[in-house]
């Protein structure tokens, strides 16, 4: 029933120019005149429990005569989302009673299926207008705000009996305004998920061929998969009128998250930032200027002393690296990983990747990283340049294939794990060969394409030339060796970014809503600020005693803040979620690898670019015999 994903990231890519020019699908409102069909639309079952989505219609629920999916993007089949109609018949401004859907006699099969979910703590998610089904949770503590759940349980787990919600409360919320436009617009989707054992009996001039009597209450019980087989489903419609605008219907979902303590992540990253940027200030003005006028008064001293510091390595600094192609690949892949982080929250901040646009983020990266090929290549280019190689074919194509390859690789044994549980996250074979389409068909020609023109380029010159014998390194102390430098290094980064990476987690596991791009954009800001000024602080004390091997340290010193990043996905792990199923586990940290691999890319080349540029202005600015 799936529609090819091909023909989907064809439109999407054709389409993608003019998308700011018309109205994005799920953004034009829709006006409803009284009495007009609402339909209400079913999404897959999700769980933070088991982090396996299935399609509705798995359980044993209400069927329409013919079940239709939705026109799904390329983002939609990536995270498992199988939006189908449903039988629910919705009229605007029409309040329905205790209507029955259906009534279905379970079997043996059918009332385990049901236990299964239950226990696993799955959520029904339902559309209507493109909004979301939400549960209200109040607290007992009446100082406790009203919080909003995505989505409502399949069923209660009480004392070992298992009851089903089969009876819902639709809460619809509409707003009109007569002088600006005719008909109305829904606002607000609410559920009231409710387990009752109803009053049937027969009446043919119901659809569903019969009427029931719905009481709520303590006095009626409950629906026990144990004790009934007979199920019925009956709903309730509520119309309320809101005063909240068509414009500011997500506010409600976006709630859900606090934003008092993104506003002290911003200030914890901030004060991060600043005592780094004191740091390198203090390094630039007082040290380094000092180092330079002395290096300089030396030179031009008839009575030349013996040089020291870091103007001692002047002939070895630029060095070519041990490994230099697979250094000039990891960055040119943290300069593609980096300018699809760039563009994607430029497109959020401009509102293009709203909520209401399911999978329109994941699709966006997905192209933006594609496309971000030619800025990978050129900037691969013109580093393996710098140390004198010519093979830039070999290098091309490992950067076009190693670590897309390793993401691929993993991504699809994931895939079959899913697969194996034959859940709808399982991403289809066709879906995958669409993936490997812009692999093959966009990225690879435009890695290629930004590598011909880097390496078509002069080469980047250096303002020192390289001795033919390398220098020997003196004896270093402990707190200089590179594996004690590069993890403490990794710290600040990562300090930078922790508590909005707990609030994205949140959003990824526990399928809350994510739509903080403002804090985002600025804690990027920050990373890449505090990236680069931690490489520079730590390049200088590396050449100041005399170590020329700043290569790769600059590398690894920002990016060990993905083990860091790893570490606290753990953390996260054992703290927040409660997955127990083997598959489940295995997911999360596979995609949690693929996280930090990414992050370990970004910051990576972020540091040896930063440390690069320094090293060239610094050499610079003394004179060399």
């Amino acid at each position: 029933r799936r529609r090819s994903p091909a023909a989907v990231a064809a439109v999407a890519v054709a389409g993608l120019p003019w998308a700011a020019g018309f109205y994005l699908p799920g953004v034009a409102p829709i006006e409803y005149p009284e009495g007009a069909r609402v339909e209400l639309k079913v999404n897959k079952l999700t769980s933070a429990k088991t982090q396996l989505p299935y399609g509705y219609y798995v359980l044993p629920y209400c069927r329409p005569e013919k079940i239709q999916d939705s026109v799904e993007n390329l983002g939609e089949l990536l995270v498992g989302d199988m939006i189908e109609n449903s039988p629910y018949e919705i009229n605007m401004l029409q309040n329905v009673t205790c209507r029955v859907l259906c009534k279905r006699n379970l079997d043996q099969a059918e009332i385990d299926k049901f236990k299964g979910m239950i226990e696993d703590e799955y959520m029904v998610n339902l559309l209507v207008d493109n909004l979301p089904a939400a549960t209200v949770f109040a607290s007992r503590n009446s100082q406790q705000p009203i919080t909003y759940v995505n989505g409502f349980p399949a069923g209660v787990l009480k004392d070992g009996r298992f009851y089903v919600h089969n009876h819902l409360k639709f809460l619809l919320q509409y707003h009109f305004s007569p002088y600006d436009y005719e008909g109305f617009r829904i606002v607000g989707f609410e559920v009231e998920p409710h387990s009752m054992v109803q009053a049937l009996r027969s009446d043919p001039q119901q659809k569903a061929g019969y009427s029931a009597l719905c009481s709520e209450g303590a006095a009626t019980p409950l629906f026990d998969l144990d004790a009934n087989s007979d199920l019925a489903f009956t709903y309730d419609v509520e119309w309320t009128y809101s005063e909240q605008r068509w414009v500011s219907r997500w506010d409600t979902y976006l709630k859900m998250t606090g934003g008092q303590i993104h506003w002290f992540s911003i200030l914890n990253s901030l004060m991060i930032m600043l005592f780094m940027s004191g740091m390198v200030a203090m390094i630039l003005l007082r040290t380094l200027c000092r180092d330079i006028t002395k290096y300089n008064e030396i030179a031009s001293s008839e009575e030349a002393a013996e040089e020291t510091g870091w103007k001692l390595v002047h002939g070895d600094v630029f060095r070519k690296p041990r490994h230099s192609k697979l250094l000039a690949v990891s960055v040119g892949s943290g300069v593609q990983i980096l300018g699809m982080s760039v563009v994607t929250l430029i497109f959020a901040l401009l509102g293009f990747l709203s909520p209401a646009h399911r999978g329109a983020l994941l699709q966006s990266m997905m192209l933006l990283f594609t496309f971000m090929g030619i800025f990978a290549g050129y900037f691969m280019s013109r580093l393996y340049k710098v140390f004198g190689a010519d093979d830039w074919k070999t290098a091309t194509l490992l950067l076009a294939f190693f670590y897309p390859g390793i993401m691929f690789v993993v991504f699809f044994f994931l895939n079959l794990l899913i697969w194996g549980q034959r859940s709808s996250g399982a991403v289809p074979f066709t879906t995958m060969f669409a993936l490997l389409v812009l692999w093959f068909g966009i990225s690879v020609p435009l890695v290629f394409l930004g590598s011909y023109f880097g390496f078509r380029r002069e080469v980047i010159e250096l303002p020192v030339r390289t001795n033919q014998i390398p220098r020997q390194i003196p004896e270093q102390p402990w707190f200089v060796a590179p594996t004690f430098t590069c993890l403490i290094g990794g710290i600040l980064p990562f300090g930078a970014v922790f508590t909005e990476l707990f609030f994205i987690m949140s959003s990824i596991w526990q399928h809350q809503f994510y739509y903080l791009f403002g804090f985002l954009a600025l804690v990027l800001c920050i990373l890449v600020v505090t990236c680069a000024e931690i490489s520079i602080a730590l390049t200088y004390f590396q050449l100041t005693s005399e170590d020329y091997h700043w290569w790769w340290r600059s590398f690894f010193s920002s990016a060990s803040s993905a083990l860091y990043v790893f570490l606290y996905s753990a953390m996260y792990f054992n703290s927040r979620l409660n997955i127990e199923k083997t598959v489940s586990v295995m997911l999360y940290y596979g995609y949690m690898f693929l996280m930090s691999l990414c992050f370990f890319l970004l910051t990576g080349a972020i540091g040896t670019i930063a440390s690069f540029s320094f090293v060239r202005v610094i050499y610079g600015s003394i004179k060399v015999d």
